[in-house]
């Protein structure tokens, strides 16, 4: 079953697109095979703000709070955003190289960002996602497997599995084998075992 979403020009037709500046272009030969899921949340457990576009549109304001101070200068973003509510934002075309993922490695490939696409799920390590969130997140899974027939499907992951030991999202209270079910084929994370050193390596990057 394919999934009731749609894509135009490589944007989600379901999204509303804001464009972000921190992306480029994907090199020549990388096609698009890996979705990452992460999660987000500016301040931190703080939800239905503006901060999070105001980052990957490179306009946050770093004195509206402390814990934003080490956000400074950084040049981040992702293809999507999926707020609780399941509003979903766009922030660059997929076939775009948004900046997501920093030193990471998946199945021994490094560079993940050349070839993956990023979707945030706003919300933090110690809270659920919502009904909202999973049912938007498995149609845009089925969207961009119908769209880039190049992603396989095992070939979703998060954020924490690439970057083992720097990163922790989408966090333990993320619910894979719930995604699994609401998606047309299954999709199963990387085991951290496949991954080689060079994924704990730090980065400014998200």
């Amino acid at each position: 079953m394919s999934s009731s979403f749609s894509l135009t020009q490589h944007l989600l037709d379901q999204a509303r697109f804001i464009a972000s500046p921190h992306c480029d272009e994907r090199p020549a030969d990388s096609a698009i095979e890996l979705i990452v899921i992460h999660g987000i949340s500016l301040p931190a457990g703080q939800f239905g703000l503006h901060y999070i576009t105001d980052l990957f549109l490179g306009q946050l304001n770093i004195d509206a709070d402390e814990s934003f101070k080490p956000l400074a200068n950084l040049r981040v973003s992702a293809h999507l955003l999926i707020r609780r509510t399941g509003e979903i934002i766009q922030y660059v075309p997929f076939d775009r190289r948004a900046w997501h993922a920093g030193v990471s490695n998946w199945q021994g490939r490094s560079a993940c960002n050349d070839f993956s696409i990023g979707i945030e799920l706003e919300g933090t390590d110690d809270l659920p996602y919502t009904d909202a969130q999973y049912a938007q997140l498995a149609q845009v899974v089925d969207a961009l497997r119908d769209a880039y027939p190049s992603i396989s499907p095992q070939a979703v992951t998060g954020h924490e599995h690439i970057a083992p030991g720097r990163k922790t999202d989408p966090g333990p209270h993320f619910d894979w084998d719930r995604l699994s079910r609401a998606c047309s084929a299954q999709p199963t994370t990387v085991a951290q075992s496949q991954l080689d050193d060079s994924a704990h390596v730090g980065t400014t990057e998200a």
